[in-house]
């Protein structure tokens, strides 16, 4: 499988390789499908989550890696949630998801816990090199990830915010790590967020959320 860490090709000076590539498109392909409502998104998800996560072990971002694991948790999570939840809803069977702003206590929360973790996170990165080449911005991300999947669960509008937050830093470390298509991904994705935002943002003014069908 040396393979998929070779260089495919060069971009605007940039040397794609093939883990970073594949798995970023597949990534987008997941989220098409996503888009679609289709099941089928969260095992795109998951393989995305697979190569993508050989791709940052051989390049020493123990962080980046680490969230490909939490992406995967979840694939394998949404899968059953929603092979499970088919047709009905998460919240009652009404075919609907709420989704909501955050209380000021639950922001603080979440503040606090990606303040808290990144510290946890960097300091231990910091104290064994090997797990990381760039420590503080790799546990950042790592730490950002999980706090944005848990509001995301949580239905709350600033799961957006956090994803947000999380691409300002992605995107400079993947293009000084080596991994330029996923640092042109997460400019897509950047576009997304405001967009998913958005639209959160307006559907938070309703009293639910259309539920998702396979």
């Amino acid at each position: 499988m040396n393979w998929l860490n070779s260089e495919a090709f060069t971009l605007f000076g940039q040397h794609i390789k093939w883990s970073d590539m594949i798995g970023n498109l597949i990534g987008l392909i997941g989220l098409a499908l996503g888009w679609r409502r289709s099941i089928w998104t969260w095992p795109a998800q998951f393989l995305s989550g697979v190569i993508l996560f050989t791709a940052f072990v051989t390049a020493h971002l123990s962080g980046s890696a680490g969230k490909q694991v939490v992406v995967m948790l979840v694939a394998v999570y949404g899968w059953w949630q929603w092979n499970r939840g088919r047709g009905r809803s998460e919240n009652g069977g009404d075919g609907h998801i709420a989704v909501r702003f955050a209380t000021w206590r639950e922001r603080v929360l979440l503040v606090a816990s990606a303040a808290l973790g990144t510290v946890a996170v960097g300091s231990l990165f910091t104290a064994y090199p090997a797990l990381s080449w760039d420590p503080w911005p790799d546990a950042y991300i790592f730490v950002g990830t999980i706090v944005a999947m848990y509001a995301q669960a949580r239905g709350m509008v600033e799961f957006w915010f956090a994803w947000l937050l999380v691409d300002l830093v992605g995107v400079p470390l993947n293009f000084g790590s080596g991994f330029a298509f996923s640092g042109f991904v997460y400019v897509v994705y950047g576009a997304l967020v405001l967009w998913g935002m958005r639209d959160w943002w307006l559907r938070s003014r309703q009293p639910a959320l259309e539920g998702v069908p396979a």
